[in-house]
């Protein structure tokens, strides 16, 4: 049985912006659909860039001239300063954009989330065009699956196991009973139920006839 994969969980039919999107409309676009990013397209649908709210605060930001150009700016500080110069998507976007496949598993989007420090991603077909959104909190939903639906996917999981493992789960909890020969194959059960979406924790009681994780004496 597969994971559930961004497809089960994003928001299907992303709004966004072509290149040339002036300023003003994107902000609208912000406040009247309520949503934090809005993905810049070409005529293909193809991903160029994302504007956030936050790109668009910087017009406040360096608004005046008070904040000049300095000896030592970081590349970041110029970046949005550029940006704040900008009146259209395409001098206001965050470019390349971080997208992510319908078919990636939550875990790995979850994963690049983290290591690109975003809440959201737009979500792309197998040609690259827009096709959705997927945020953090859309992941989260992996942990509302149904109890049934864990067990039946650790149950399977398990049926590789060389020995007798049955498993309970309540709200998302597993708690794993049984023996198998050994003991590397008993610890390694917790890793392998954590895996399986929808897992909250596991209680891992499996017991082991042989510590097979015991160099053996030499001759």
């Amino acid at each position: 049985m597969n994971g559930m994969t961004v497809a089960d969980v994003m928001t299907y039919g992303a709004v966004s912006a072509t290149a040339d999107a002036p300023y003003r409309d994107l902000v609208d676009l912000i406040e009247t659909r309520s949503v934090n990013a809005v993905p810049v397209i070409d005529r293909f649908s193809l991903v160029l860039g994302v504007v956030s709210a936050s790109d668009l605060l910087h017009k406040i930001e360096f608004a005046g001239g008070h904040d000049r150009p300095r000896i030592f700016e970081s590349r970041k500080h110029r970046q949005n300063r550029r940006r704040a110069a900008g009146m259209v998507a395409h001098e206001l976007m965050t470019a390349p954009a971080v997208t992510v496949f319908k078919g990636t598993p939550v875990a790995e989007a979850a994963r690049l989330m983290e290591t690109a420090g975003l809440r959201r991603l737009p979500v792309v077909d197998d040609l690259g065009r827009l096709v959705g959104m997927v945020t953090n909190r859309d992941l989260l939903k992996v942990f509302l699956r149904p109890d049934a639906a864990i067990r039946d996917q650790v149950t399977e999981v398990l049926s590789t196991v060389d020995g007798e493992v049955t498993a309970e789960v309540d709200h998302g909890a597993v708690r794993v009973r049984g023996t198998v020969y050994g003991r590397s194959t008993a610890e390694s059960v917790t890793a392998r139920v954590e895996a399986v979406d929808g897992v909250v924790s596991v209680e891992n009681r499996v017991e082991w006839t042989l510590d097979d994780t015991v160099n053996a004496m030499p001759v």
